[in-house]
């Protein structure tokens, strides 16, 4: 009797967790954040079916509109996406709803629990509710005493609040902040979101290394050199100006996502795929993490500022001349640091974090260098064998490559570099699910695998706190350099490896 034979690969691609009966308010709902990644995110859940038909969103903001003029601003955002799916756009929209409502204002949240109740019996969400903080971060810790205040975290099992980045501005505040979203609900009732976490290829650093039985025993010190986790963006500071004044490379980028990366790359195999395990190893690991020199920090980390740049027929303004930039501004741009992990694994291994603005290609990958070979018996065709590498390709191209040296063509005992590919796209036939969308799916399943836990973010912020120290006590002695747009960051960055007799891959 003939089988039939079923890709496994789309048999799993859409097996997912079914969402509960869910409402989901959004606080800064007039912001960037909400038409640009939130709203579009859950529409994409609910063309892929995954939301329940018992399903409410409410915007929440101070401005004075109505669902209709709510439901038409996401529209207008979402024009081109909406284009190609008219029908199902309108069924959603149908679920949109608007309550005005201030976090430094009790009265409206007590309104708002009001207009959650009727929208409760409306759309049959049982009391299900997932609190959205896209709000400045001033707002995070009032925002958790207002919303308990008006006993919406008061059921542990039925709400939960998720906070944007940045947790803190450093370690201090980071962990009084902590100590009010406690006050307010319990640990997993907090959802400290990073979307980097949301992304298919950061989650597939886990399953490359702990599926695959030809990597773990290879991952560490004994075969890999060096680790260069790279974050680059070819975009300058835009219309964030007001933000990026007040918190720089180091605050935006490296605390959080580069952090992140570092993490999952490092860390320890859990006992087990559940949140807890996989969250206790990824503390464990920057608990681990040191900078390279603590005692003069500023020997293995340098800061740089884009100036202007291009061509004369489209010039690149710098930094300082961006709209709202202090015109003598010392914000950074630009970061690379030198980090060790203190552990039996690593230790001794450096890791090399860069991040940056207008720099030549937008490009977010973790590039593992293996030891050479003890022995060179073939010459190669470029004068020395390449290093193997493992390189995971985060964004955009999403997928991993593999370089090794084989046998060049000809008669002699020559060999040259070959890379070895895996891309998303190609081998799934579909692109990836934007990060936000994983995520938003994941907190209204109490999910908090892919967020990170109050201890993580406390030891992120202690690892740099050094760092933050002396930008905020003796900034001369780790000065912003300027570089040009469009160029890989300020020459000091390209000494820094140097000095280990490395180099920067150029993406």
């Amino acid at each position: 009797m003939a089988s039939v034979l079923t890709n496994p690969l789309r048999v799993g691609l859409r097996q997912e967790r079914v969402i509960p009966p869910q409402c989901l308010v959004i606080f800064g709902a007039s912001g960037d954040l909400t038409h640009r990644k939130l709203v579009p995110a859950l529409f994409e859940l609910y063309r892929q079916r995954r939301l329940p038909s018992e399903f409410a969103v409410v915007g929440c903001a101070r401005r004075p509109w109505s669902d209709e003029e709510f439901r038409s601003r996401m529209a207008a955002a979402m024009a081109s996406v909406i284009s190609e799916h008219p029908t199902a756009w309108q069924r959603f929209a149908s679920s949109l709803f608007y309550e005005p409502a201030d976090l430094s204002d009790p009265a409206t949240i007590v309104q708002l629990g009001q207009r959650l109740e009727s929208i409760d019996r409306q759309c049959a969400t049982r009391g299900n509710r997932t609190f959205y903080l896209s709000v400045s971060p001033a707002f995070y810790g009032s925002g958790c005493r207002a919303l308990a205040a008006a006993g919406l975290l008061a059921d542990a099992d039925r709400s939960r609040v998720v906070i944007e980045k940045p947790f803190g501005r450093d370690y201090g505040s980071a962990q009084e902040l902590n100590r009010v979203v406690q006050t307010c609900a319990k640990e997993n009732q907090i959802f400290r979101i990073d979307h980097y976490l949301g992304k298919e290829t950061v989650q597939n650093i886990l399953v490359l290394r702990f599926a695959n039985t030809i990597f773990e025993p290879i991952w560490n010190r004994n075969y890999i050199s060096n680790v260069q986790i790279t974050a680059a963006e070819t975009v300058g500071v835009e219309e964030r100006a007001g933000y990026y004044e007040t918190s720089g490379a180091l605050r935006d980028m490296v605390q959080n996502h580069l952090t992140q990366l570092l993490a999952l790359t490092a860390m320890e195999a859990p006992g087990r795929f559940d949140p807890e395990s996989m969250r206790n190893e990824k503390a464990k690991l920057l608990q681990a993490a040191r900078l390279a020199n603590e005692e003069e920090p500023w020997k293995c980390c340098v800061r740089g500022q884009y100036s202007s740049g291009g061509s004369r027929i489209s010039p690149t303004a710098g930094y300082r001349q961006e709209p709202g930039v202090n015109p003598n501004s010392t914000t950074e741009t630009y970061v690379a640091m030198k980090l060790f992990i203190n552990n039996w694994r690593w230790q001794g291994v450096p890791f090399y974090l860069r991040t940056g603005k207008r720099l030549p290609k937008r490009v977010s990958e973790v590039v593992l260098t293996f030891r050479e070979a003890p022995v060179h018996l073939f010459d190669a065709a470029g004068g020395s064998p390449t290093v193997n590498q493992l390189i995971l390709r985060i964004q955009p191209d999403e997928g991993a490559e593999f370089r090794f040296e084989v046998k060049a063509p000809g008669s002699g005992m020559r060999s040259r570099p070959v890379d070895m590919a895996f891309s998303y796209d190609d081998s799934f036939g579909e692109p990836s699910d934007e990060g936000y969308v994983r995520l938003l799916a994941d907190a209204m399943l109490s999910d908090p695998t892919l967020y990170t836990r109050s201890d993580e973010v406390e030891a992120a912020w202690r690892l740099y706190t050094p760092l933050l120290e002396l930008i905020e006590d003796s900034p001369w002695q780790l000065p912003v350099q300027p570089y040009e747009t469009g160029t890989w960051g300020p020459a000091a960055a390209d000494s820094l490896l140097a000095d280990d007799g490395l180099v920067w891959r150029r993406p």
